[in-house]
């Protein structure tokens, strides 16, 4: 069927609850929306699947949930009945709809007599993460749509070991969900399936996760001697953060204080533009709090709570917002710092990132002794590496982080954790507060230490039902393009990580890179710089990634320019 026919089929099926038909019954005359609500299904992919809310097959609603709901179920069936006594674990965090897809999910679920552990009450992505191990489920299910707009939700799949399920399990989920081409036909449970199948969370996980946090602190001197007094301010931007936050602070001994106003559950996220705390304008509630109480550190996550953005006082008593490159230097630098001034940094200490977070990390890992690793975008490649470590022995894992502010400290959890993350950054602050000095100071000084980098993310946005292909077609582009330099910078060598393959620029020699396969073009320059050039997974933007080595921050700004002008020169040259 087509776009239209399927518009009439949706809206005049009886099985089309009353608030479905409402809303297609208003966008009938709008052909444009109406290709857009049905002339796609929502792609469900390596992190599950992610649109805006409403109805249709290219949309987020309790049908594409279900639909999606019936094909896990398959999949679980598939491992056999022990599978299904072990279950899913099933969280959602504050956004519109989150809990009604939530138990959606659980009843799918139970109607194909597949146990699931639901909570009760919002709960962020490590915390979802965590209980699957807990639990010992067989899977896990996240309502969110992270950072993104109030418009959107999303459905994120974990595997058995707290990670983002694999590929090779995706791969099979997805088959089994592409069978099922009668949307509202996914079978309802019995009223008996229900009592039996759905299960309330256990409150012993939630204190489980808080013990495991508690044996992560690194200061406690530093924080017994400062956490009581400080002034640091805290915003959960409406979302799922404000409990555990609280918690985990008040439990190590930290004060907050909290943004009153953004404490509390609002699926508009009506004080914010976007609840995506990497953004300054988002933590400006939380910066007019902390000037008129005298605090030098704001932090905030964002509505499933695996994002933490911080913004410092600098020298000039003006608050900056803090990159997720920058707060994660700062994080690595503190963990590696304290771990070696109390002698338990592991002989064989590893840490990982995404390729695309900044080059100082290599820097820093180096004057410690520690091993970097890095892994393509998406923190589930971080917890397989955790996985894999567990298994042989051959590193321990000591930091995890991304340049999107994701950081994992411990192996708790196997995604990105805001929870321990400002327990991380709360603690640090005691303790160069406790030195005599601040995290701005502590940052400047890594600069000097180990030199200037300056890292930038740019997104370009695309629109409509062919937005992917069309930003993939761009960087298909790039791979059949000569590139020698990117202005002042000389490229050294180029990776195509859609084939896993390295090319020399200057000798043509061609390796294997030893990563999984995502479509992405990533130049080296030669003094260790770098630009790299990749879709996003979430939403329909093109994604530009900048890390600049120079002298100072002038040197580097300037640099920074000249690259930006040569990628859009480049670019353009596609069109």
């Amino acid at each position: 069927m087509d776009y239209k026919q399927l518009f009439e089929a949706w809206i005049s099926d009886d099985r089309l609850n009353a608030e479905g038909k409402a809303e297609l019954e208003s966008v009938k005359d709008n052909l444009e929306e109406v290709e857009y609500r049905f002339g796609a299904e929502l792609e469900f992919g390596t992190a599950g699947m992610r649109g805006i809310i409403g109805y249709g097959t290219n949309m987020m609603n309790i049908y594409t949930v279900k639909r999606a709901s019936q094909g896990l179920a398959e999949f679980i069936k598939s491992l056999g009945e022990a599978a299904c006594k072990r279950g899913v674990a099933i969280s959602y965090d504050t956004r519109l709809k989150s809990d009604e897809f939530a138990r959606a999910t659980a009843e799918v679920l139970a109607a194909n007599n597949i146990v699931s552990y639901l909570y009760t009450e919002v709960h962020p992505v490590p915390m979802l993460s965590f209980a699957v191990r807990d639990l010992k489920t067989v899977a896990g299910v996240m309502i969110t749509a992270s950072h993104n707009p109030k418009q959107y939700n999303g459905y994120k799949v974990y595997g058995e070991d707290g990670a983002q399920m694999s590929p090779e399990d995706t791969k099979v989920v997805v088959a089994s969900i592409n069978k099922i081409t009668d949307y509202l036909g996914v079978p309802s449970p019995t009223a008996e399936q229900i009592k039996k199948y759905i299960k309330k969370v256990p409150s012993s996980v939630d204190r489980h996760y808080y013990k495991a946090l508690t044996k992560l602190t690194l200061s406690k001197k530093a924080v017994k001697a400062c956490g009581k007094d400080l002034k640091l301010v805290y915003t959960p931007v409406h979302g799922s953060g404000y409990i555990p936050v609280t918690t985990i602070l008040k439990k190590i001994g930290i004060n907050a204080t909290v943004v009153e106003a953004q404490k509390n559950k609002d699926p508009e996220f009506s004080t914010v533009a976007v609840p995506n705390p990497e953004y300054k304008e988002t933590l400006e509630m939380g910066i007019k709090l902390a000037n008129r109480i005298g605090a030098t550190v704001v932090f905030g996550t964002d509505p499933d709570s695996d994002r933490l953005g911080v913004a410092v006082k600098n020298k000039e008593g003006e608050f900056e917002a803090l990159s997720g490159n920058q707060v994660g230097i700062l994080l690595l630098d503190y963990v590696l710092t304290r771990l070696a001034e109390d002698k338990a940094l592991p002989s064989n200490a590893a840490v990982v990132k995404s390729f695309v977070t900044t080059g100082m990390a290599k820097a820093i890992c180096a004057k410690f002794g520690v091993t970097l690793y890095e892994v393509p975008v998406g923190f589930k490649f971080i917890g397989e590496k955790i996985k894999l470590w567990e298994k042989d022995n051959s590193h321990t894992y000591v930091f995890g982080f991304e340049e999107s502010c994701g950081y994992l400290r411990g192996t708790h959890a196997r995604d990105k954790d805001a929870v321990v993350a400002s327990m991380l950054c709360a603690e640090m602050v005691c303790y160069y507060t406790y030195k005599g000095t601040t995290v701005f100071d502590r940052l400047n000084a890594i600069y000097n230490t180990y030199g200037y980098v300056a890292d930038k993310n740019v997104s370009i946005q695309y629109k409509g039902l062919n937005a992917m292909k069309e930003m993939n077609a761009v960087v298909d582009g790039l791979k059949s393009k000569t590139v020698e330099s990117f202005d002042i910078y000389k490229v050294s060598s180029i990776r195509d990580y859609s084939k896993n393959l390295k090319k020399d620029v200057v000798t043509g020699e061609v390796s294997e890179i030893g990563s999984p396969l995502t479509n992405c073009v990533y130049y080296e320059l030669e003094n260790g710089s770098f630009i790299c050039v990749r879709p996003s997974g979430t939403e329909p933007k093109l994604k530009i990634y900048y890390s600049v080595k120079a002298n100072n921050k002038a040197d580097a700004d300037m640099a920074m320019g000249k690259m930006q002008a040569a990628v859009e020169e480049l670019l353009e040259s596609l069109k």
